[in-house]
């Protein structure tokens, strides 16, 4: 870890706002994995949010966007964010998202494939598009023409577009997470 969780006693009247908005929303949306420590302290991506918030800030609009105006189901949105957390490795962003995914009913096996880069079998639908799209623009490619055609008459057009930016945000929370080398808790809330 290359920066520290700031505890929220110690923050500006503006940071201190912007980090009980963040702590509001894990609550209602990722309250069963830790992403606070036991002194208020915002883990993963949003230690260093807080602490560049000339750019977390914005970053941190668009990612409750992604999570506000969310219409995908959960599971394709998890497969989704899964493939690109599998490709990058992201710890922090693994650790959350296999609790969210089991949550919503997203079996170990799926969930171990995707966390290690592979294709599961087993995917519904729209579950197996969006783990070849997030899989193919992780990968630095173009949707290739059949592939766009066949997603948008799976997941329509709202949807899809949902996916393109569903899987830039968790890119980007990747790289942020990778960059300031952001652990993940164990099982006792401790980072590792």
């Amino acid at each position: 870890m290359r920066i520290t969780p700031l505890p929220p006693d110690g923050l500006s009247a503006e940071l201190r706002y912007v980090h009980d908005e963040i702590a509001n929303l894990i609550n209602r949306s990722q309250s069963p994995a830790t992403m606070i420590d036991a002194q208020g302290a915002l883990l993963g991506p949003f230690a260093p949010m807080l602490h560049f918030p000339q750019f977390g800030i914005a970053a941190l609009t668009f990612l409750r966007t992604l999570d506000t105006q969310a219409t995908l189901d959960k599971k394709v949105r998890e497969v989704a964010i899964l493939t690109v957390g599998g490709f990058y490795g992201a710890k922090f962003e693994l650790y959350v998202h296999e609790i969210m995914a089991a949550a919503f009913g997203i079996s170990a096996d799926v969930i171990a494939v995707l966390a290690a880069g592979g294709c599961p079998n087993g995917l519904k639908q729209q579950e197996a598009i969006a783990h070849h799209i997030a899989h193919c623009l992780v990968n630095g490619r173009i949707i290739p023409t059949s592939t766009y055609h066949y997603a948008l008459a799976v997941l329509g057009k709202e949807g899809l577009a949902e996916l393109f930016f569903l899987v830039g945000g968790y890119s980007l929370i990747a790289v942020i997470l990778n960059g300031f080398d952001m652990p993940a808790p164990d099982n006792n809330g401790n980072s590792r």
